[in-house]
This record gives C-alpha cells, structure tokens and sequence, in this order.
C-alpha cells in the first residue's frame, strides 16, 4: 500500500494508473464506501426508532411519505455500493481505468467525477444513443 501526500492529485502528466493513481481511486472509493454505509446505519437506527405515533392523520402521512422517500435513498445507495465494490475489484485485477468496451483508459477528469464509471466518454454517449434508438421503438 502507498502513502500518498495529503494534497496528491492525479495528473495527466502521470503513467496513467501508476501506483499513486490506482491507490489515490482506492482510498476515494472505500471513503465513498464508509461514508454511504454510516448514512445507512444511522437510517436504520431512525427507522427503527419505533412506529409512526402522529395523532393527526396528515402528519402521519407526511412521515411515512418522508419514510418512504428515505428508503427510496437507501435502496440507490446500496446500488451505489454494489458498484463500488465492483470498482474495487477492478483496482485489484488491474482492470480500474480502462473502458470495458474499448480497453481505452477512461480518463482522469472522467473518474475524479465518476470513480464508478466504467466506460469512456465515448463509449458512454455511443451506449445512451443505442439506448435512444432503442427506447424510441
């Protein structure tokens, strides 16, 4: 494992996924990592807390509604988290960085953006337009 400087950004003067950059994406995704699965504990504590006690029948529809809407955010962000595994395993096969369609490398500005991602730009708008094509029949 590499120590990076507290202030280390990847360059595009850099070998693309050098040591520092592999272990730069890592450090960024298992932070992204804790901090989804904090937010899922402490929902679970709040929705544990008990049922819904509101006398009035309006604010007991609101709280389920804002229960609802939390669940919703929950459920993205375990899908978020199954994505990011995947990211990680990637970092560990040596396969991080690179477009699965292409093997082209992704780009940096792209996977500061998206660490998840796992198509170049280019790729990406070619997969939305089929998408497009299709969807439009």
């Amino acid at each position: 494992m590499i120590t990076l400087p507290p202030d280390y950004q990847p360059s595009e003067d850099e070998e693309f996924m050098n040591p520092q950059q592999v272990s730069f994406f890592r450090e960024k995704l298992i932070r992204w990592r804790t901090d989804l699965l904090k937010e899922a504990n402490l929902t679970l504590a709040s929705l544990s807390e008990g049922g819904i006690l509101e006398p009035d029948i309006s604010d007991r529809a609101s709280v389920e509604t804002d229960r609802a809407l939390e669940l919703r955010t929950r459920d993205r962000a375990r899908k978020l988290i199954v994505k990011i595994n995947l990211a990680l395993q990637r970092i560990e096969n040596g396969t991080y960085g690179f477009c699965e369609e292409t093997g082209e490398p992704i780009g940096l500005k792209r996977l500061q953006a998206r660490p998840i991602a796992t198509l170049s730009i280019e790729a990406q708008e070619r997969h939305e337009r089929m998408e497009k094509v299709h969807r439009d029949d």
